[in-house]
């Protein structure tokens, strides 16, 4: 079985177009967070609107999972904090968002939301102890932010995690943390696309410009992990 594994695009289309292309040589797609681009010329509703469509026209392919960053909020709760309730309204049969799990294969995938503040933490953080029972086997996390001190959360300057996602590996070890936000951690110095916490591998993609993404396919027959940019490739065993 592989995943491919992507973040932070950003509102780029032809890297969507690329996914599309390629989504069903896998056997799920997995994007990271920050699909959208709140530095962008486009409102985002226009955005939303274009962007909600890709996501449908892939899953049509393969099973699509898709997390919330910090560029895809498009409304506030009551504690002013930002949540993406457009991404929660795509939702479909094969289109995984913020708050869903699912099984591929023998590996349980639970999505987590961006969160802007301490209500959308503690639910998000509530959900996961809901999720933690029904875990019979690896574990797979999507969540937007890597952790902190690592070197996929590395800017080239300063460590740009979130330290809370460290408390929450090392309480209940998830296999996998599938993570974007930092975008050049895999291109500095002192920095990856991978890391290992205790029992967990950590992953953060990173961004590119042009027509195709960085990217990570990960490999659970042959416990591989590949990661491709247009200036290199790099690839691990995670047996």
């Amino acid at each position: 079985m592989r995943l491919l594994v992507v973040s932070d695009l950003h509102f780029t289309l032809p890297q969507l177009d690329w996914l599309m292309k390629v989504a069903d040589r896998y056997d799920a797609v997995i994007i990271a967070g920050d699909l959208l681009d709140i530095a962008g010329t486009l409102p985002l509703g226009n955005q939303i609107l274009i962007i909600s469509k890709y996501l449908e026209r892939i899953s049509q392919k393969r099973s699509l999972l898709v997390c919330s960053g910090n560029h895809d909020g498009d409304s506030v709760n009551l504690q002013n904090e930002y949540i993406a309730t457009w991404l929660t309204q795509v939702r479909g049969d094969r289109l995984y968002v913020d708050g869903q799990s699912l099984e591929i294969g023998t590996q349980r995938m639970t999505i987590l939301p961006w969160w802007d503040g301490p209500e959308t933490r503690q639910k998000m953080e509530e959900f996961l102890e809901r999720e933690s029972r029904c875990v019979r086997g690896p574990w797979a996390w999507l969540h937007h932010a890597p952790p902190n001190g690592s070197p996929i959360s590395w800017t080239g300057k300063k460590d740009a995690g979130d330290p809370n996602l460290n408390r929450l590996i090392a309480q209940y070890r998830p296999t996998y943390v599938f993570c974007g936000h930092i975008h050049l951690s895999p291109f500095r110095s002192g920095g990856s696309w991978y890391d290992r916490l205790g029992d967990t591998w950590v992953f953060n993609p990173g961004k590119q410009i042009g027509e195709i993404p960085t990217y990570i396919i990960i490999d659970l027959t042959e416990n591989r992990a590949t990661w491709v940019s247009m200036d290199d490739t790099d690839s691990i065993s995670l047996a």
